[in-house]
């Protein structure tokens, strides 16, 4: 007997938010081929993240571009067909309404919290509410994401004659950081590049750059050579991102990444759950794969700032 279990379908999706005349609000989406009131959310295409799927769903079904904030509660529940779904959150921060609905949706409504709870049509759907709540009631819906990014693959240092720094990356590197790294960053649209000056890090961020329309800053600090010369850099460079507080995309090396992390380890919040404890921790012993981002929910400013949250995106 198979103990594979029933298949199963990966959607994500958001859950709107935004303060009015003082309120929490969130926006529910109708579906009219199934009469239904929920979150816009929708199937992940072929070689999708899931962070990326949830915003292109929101524009999709209700007009509104938005980048995802703090991860919320999944949600799995069995198909008519047999199949599983599983349904990654996310809340979205409105940057935009421009767009227009799609077939599948022909109604966006925002409530408060009270009214939208009893206009969800499935009990499954509260789950995530309550989490919003959860936040805005503590305190702590004010979040700001790190995105760490190690730079993608390079060509190999027995095939560059050069100096290092100089070193490009390699054909697979260039294809992933123009595609699933800008499409990761797109989803959490950060407000702030920085990296090493070294090409193969520069160049894991230039396709992302140039679509936002965003400076890209380099700092010495952030290279190998200059973390050999002075590892103290590495923290100014960090403590300047928290004290700032806004949403950040940071690509370095791998030398690097353990002291970063082990930073960052310092920061977690009280309440981050063990398991994302328990991913920083191994990753103060181990170094991000090249090409992937460590996207960090973030809580607050300069010495009080905490992380809340924690998701790797790896290649694939």
């Amino acid at each position: 007997m198979s103990s594979s279990g029933p298949p199963v379908v990966r959607a994500a999706g958001v859950l709107p938010v935004r303060t009015h005349e003082g309120a929490l609000q969130v926006a529910l989406v109708h579906r009219p081929k199934y009469d239904d009131w929920s979150w816009p959310k929708g199937k992940l295409d072929r070689g999708e993240d899931y962070p990326v799927t949830a915003v292109r769903e929101a524009w999709e079904e209700t007009g509104m571009r938005v980048r995802v904030r703090a991860p919320l509660p999944a949600a799995r529940y069995r198909l008519a067909g047999g199949a599983d779904k599983l349904v990654h959150y996310w809340v979205g921060e409105v940057l935009d309404a421009s767009g227009g609905l799609e077939h599948e949706v022909d109604e966006v409504v925002w409530l408060p919290v009270g009214p939208a709870a009893d206009k969800l049509t499935y009990e499954r759907d509260r789950e995530q509410l309550e989490a919003v709540v959860a936040r805005h009631d503590a305190s702590t819906a004010d979040t700001w994401s790190l995105l760490v990014v190690r730079h993608a693959q390079a060509v190999p240092r027995s095939e560059w004659s050069s100096a290092d720094p100089r070193r490009p990356l390699s054909g697979a590197g260039r294809r992933r950081s123009a595609g699933r790294v800008r499409a990761l960053l797109g989803a959490y649209a950060p407000e702030v590049l920085l990296s090493s000056p070294s090409v193969r890090c520069v160049d894991t961020l230039v396709p992302f750059a140039t679509a936002a329309g965003l400076p890209l800053t380099t700092k010495k600090g952030l290279s190998e050579e200059g973390f050999e010369a002075d590892p103290g850099k590495l923290a100014k460079h960090l403590g300047r991102v928290l004290d700032r507080g806004v949403a950040t995309a940071l690509c370095t090396h791998g030398p690097l990444l353990a002291d970063l992390v082990g930073t960052l380890l310092s920061h977690a919040d009280p309440a981050l759950d063990r398991s994302d404890r328990r991913m920083l921790g191994r990753l103060t012993g181990t170094v991000m794969d090249k090409g992937e981002v460590l996207a960090c929910t973030m809580l607050g400013r300069g010495s009080d700032a905490r992380v809340i949250a924690v998701e790797r995106f790896r290649p694939r």
